[in-house]
């Protein structure tokens, strides 16, 4: 997976202050919480390394794991919260809109076709997913839609 970010999150990815989109992708593709305040502990260089490293093969995904885990106790004193990885997530699935996207999409007054799903890659779909579900974050939806060329 190539280094990228999305133009929604252009306001915070030069500094790292939250975590970005591909970050939280390889979170669930290696099945750990992290949490801002703990990101927040990270060096600038190691939140970079988290950005560059690839979370792809079942090595890398847990050289991944391996790595957060470590910094997540050396940084904040806390064992890592791991979470369920779930073999088939949804933004793999290019076939189904995913309900909690259609949903936020027909609140805003927005269909969002299966072509158009099917179209996007599946960090789109991941992104779209995670902004459709956050109540915090949310305010994004609609500039990801926009980005994605969705509307």
């Amino acid at each position: 997976m190539e280094t990228r970010f999305f133009q929604f999150e252009a306001d915070f990815v030069n500094s790292l202050r939250c975590i970005p989109m591909q970050v939280r992708l390889k979170l669930d593709t290696c099945g750990i919480k992290l949490k801002l305040p703990q990101w927040h502990r990270f060096s600038a260089e190691e939140r970079q390394t988290l950005v560059d490293l690839p979370c792809e093969t079942e090595t890398e995904v847990r050289a991944y794991q391996q790595l957060l885990q470590r910094l997540i106790s050396e940084r904040t004193g806390e064992r890592a919260t791991e979470l369920a990885i779930d073999p088939h997530p949804a933004w793999r699935n290019a076939e189904t809109v995913a309900d909690s996207v259609q949903d936020k999409a027909t609140e805003i007054g927005v269909t969002i076709t299966p072509a158009q799903w099917a179209n996007l890659s599946p960090e789109q779909r991941f992104a779209l997913i995670k902004l459709s579900r956050s109540n915090h974050e949310n305010a994004n939806f609609l500039p990801a839609l926009h980005e994605f060329q969705i509307i």
